[in-house]
């Protein structure tokens, strides 16, 4: 689940603890690229974009996660969806280095396509290898990361951690983190016994 619907909340919930910060951000950055303030219209449209191109992000993850996990299978299909992760929060960690709201709206579009592969991929995967005895208990853990995730996104948001002005770049890319815990481990895990068995005829790997 930490790459999968994990993923989905902690994106869901940490945005709206810097969201006066970026807003700063945004306005610095336009007096210091065009050379006047930009109006309050300007800045609410750009964190708009910020905060909605998410759910686009996320519609195209959600409709990529039925091809790749038949094509490349469930484990692949979840290994790839740490890409676009890892892609975003380099995007969002650098921008105030940069000097680009830019890459935060295109981090977001990016953490939005990880989050729409991990919270189609996870239920799909998780309840192809879960025991039949199990099933509904593993399917459970899907809502329970999303849970999680929000719980931890507003935790690192709070001021006596990440929800400051100096830190917020590294609160938007604290997704790298479980990003990089799913790499590091979910290659040690089995691939979906249905996957192996229907789309890729193994019948003897799916025993």
């Amino acid at each position: 689940g930490i790459g999968g619907t994990f993923q989905y909340g902690l994106q869901l919930s940490i945005i709206n603890s810097p969201a006066e910060y970026i807003k700063s951000f945004i306005h610095e950055t336009w007096l210091k690229r065009y050379g006047s303030s930009p109006s309050e219209e300007m800045i609410t449209l750009m964190w708009s974009f910020v905060v909605s191109i998410y759910s686009i992000g996320g519609l195209l993850g959600s409709l990529s996660a039925g091809y790749l996990s038949v094509r490349f299978g469930r484990k692949k299909a979840m290994l790839f969806s740490n890409i676009p992760a890892l892609l975003s929060a380099t995007l969002m960690g650098l921008s105030r280095l940069c000097g680009s709201f830019e890459m935060i709206i295109t981090g977001r579009l990016f953490s939005g396509v990880s989050g729409g592969l991990g919270l189609n991929i996870h239920l799909m995967y998780a309840g192809e290898c879960a025991p039949r005895k199990l099933r509904g208990l593993i399917a459970i853990t899907a809502s329970t990361a999303i849970a999680v995730g929000k719980f931890v996104g507003f935790a690192l948001g709070l001021r006596e951690v990440l929800g400051v002005d100096a830190l917020w770049p590294i609160l938007m890319a604290a997704n790298a983190l479980p990003a990089l815990i799913q790499l590091l481990t979910l290659p040690f895990f089995p691939d979906s016994p249905r996957y192996l068995l229907i789309d890729k005829k193994d019948k003897e790997g799916c025993i």
